[in-house]
Order: structure tokens, then sequence, then C-alpha cells
């Protein structure tokens, strides 16, 4: 990649996606830099979900970009941004729940390959078993970070929805993340562990210089953790600046946040 930290990391530019007659999203345009903690707000059928498919990789836009630490990733896939540091949680809990917690971070990780090739791991040979011992030790920072080490090996499909999304958050940050777009975090969420889906993001971005988007509708946690909002409605950016200049911005108020709370 060939973006510098002073620069940004993600860019988007004139997005738009039609489906059939419908537009979805019309010039939409976004830019993070690198520790930068950004909201995307605005009511049900704004696009918020659809810009985040294309920023993934998952719908090509009819018109408009994507740029990746200044490289044009139009066209890659979500598999190929997820190995250079795009990663993305879901609405939807997207877990290996027969995995323990610890395993559901290291698939993240494995990816690269475990050094020696298939009679490496057949034979589990010194760079092998070295490469997994630093990813067990990765993960597990990653858990203490999130406040899940105690559970570390209970399996993930038996645990609550917030500790659940804590784990999906801390398997897109275990590494290299990039960018980490979060689609609804809070959702489920008991007051406690909201707290400390903040300390997690915060440590993302000040401790990793990861560059965090997220889409979510706890408007006072948004306000609460996000340097700066992006405010969509029908398709199109109704608003953007800090949380103070949003929530006075009469526009918004008409359109989300009057009805919001």
């Amino acid at each position: 990649m060939s973006g510098t930290m002073e620069g940004p990391v993600l860019e988007a530019a004139g997005v738009g996606v039609r489906f059939g007659g419908i537009r979805a999203l019309a010039g939409v345009g976004l830019t993070l830099r690198p520790g930068e903690v950004c909201g995307l707000i605005g009511p049900n059928g704004a696009g918020k979900t659809t810009f985040f498919d294309v920023v993934s990789g998952i719908r090509r836009p009819d018109e408009g970009r994507v740029l990746l630490d200044g490289e044009d990733i139009t066209r890659r896939s979500p598999v190929w941004r997820a190995r250079h540091g795009m990663r993305r949680t879901f609405q939807r809990q997207q877990l290996f729940g027969q995995l323990t917690v610890a395993d559901n971070l290291l698939v993240a990780q494995e990816w690269r390959g475990g050094g020696g090739g298939l009679a490496a791991d057949l034979l589990a040979a010194p760079p092998r078993r070295t490469y997994e011992r630093r990813r067990r030790e990765q993960g597990a920072s990653m858990l203490r970070a999130c406040g899940l080490d105690a559970l570390a090996g209970e399996y993930a499909g038996a645990l609550p929805v917030g500790q659940a999304r804590m784990v999906e958050l801390a398997r897109a940050g275990v590494e290299g993340a990039r960018v980490v777009l979060l689609d609804e975090p809070a959702s489920g969420m008991t007051d406690d562990e909201i707290c400390q889906l903040k300390t997690v993001i915060r440590h993302l971005s000040d401790q990793q210089g990861c560059a965090v988007l997220l889409v979510e509708h706890n408007v006072a946690f948004v306000m609460d953790l996000c340097s700066r909002i992006v405010v969509l409605d029908l398709g199109t950016v109704l608003a953007e600046g800090t949380p103070a200049a949003v929530r006075a911005d009469p526009a918004v108020r008409d359109a989300y946040l009057g009805s919001a709370g």
C-alpha cells in the first residue's frame, strides 16, 4: 500500500448505488484518517448499510470509487480488503459458534499460513509452532484489552449477545487492522458492556492507530465516542461535522434526531 500515516487511510468518493429504479446512494463521499473514530448515522433506509457494503467490497458501486491508503480498491474483493487491513462486523453476529473464543481470534490470523507449508503443519515443525504461539499471544492480548480473557476457553456459540459482539470486535482488531467498520456494535449490550465497548474502540484508535467507522442508532453512544459524524438521509450526505455541530443542525433534527430521542 502506498499511503502515509498523515494522509487518509480510507476515501470514498462519489459513491452511487441503484437497486433497479431506486437510488440507494447518490454521490456519497467520506474520508477517514488513521486513529479517527467517525459515526455514520441516519434514519432507517438512509443507505448506511449499503455504504458499508460498498466500502467492504460486498457490493460494487454503480458510480464512484473507494481508496485504501491512496490505492483504488473499488474492484477488489472483500477477502483482499480484509487481508490488507479492512475489517467489518455485521448487525447479526457472525461468530464460529462451535469454536472457543480464543480460536475465533486465531482463525482470523490463519490466512497468512503457518510457515513451511502443509508438511510443516502435519509434522508440527518448529516454524509452525512459533507462528501459532505468536498468534495465540496476540489473541490473548486482544482479549485482555476487550475484557474477555476469562472467556477465552468458552464456546462462542454459548455467549450472550453483548459478549458475542465484543468477541467480533476483538477478532476484527486482532492483527493488522487499518480500518474497522462496525455495524450496530452496541445493539443488545448492557450499559456496562457499552462502556467497555467505548474503551476498546478508543484502544483501537489511540493505541493501534486504527480508523473506526461505525453505524449506530444509540445517538448518545455516537455523540460521546466519535470526533466526527456523517449523517445520511435518502442516500445522500445531509450533514457532516463535530457532534455538537451535527446535534445543532436543524436539518438533522428534522430528519433524524428529533424522532430518535
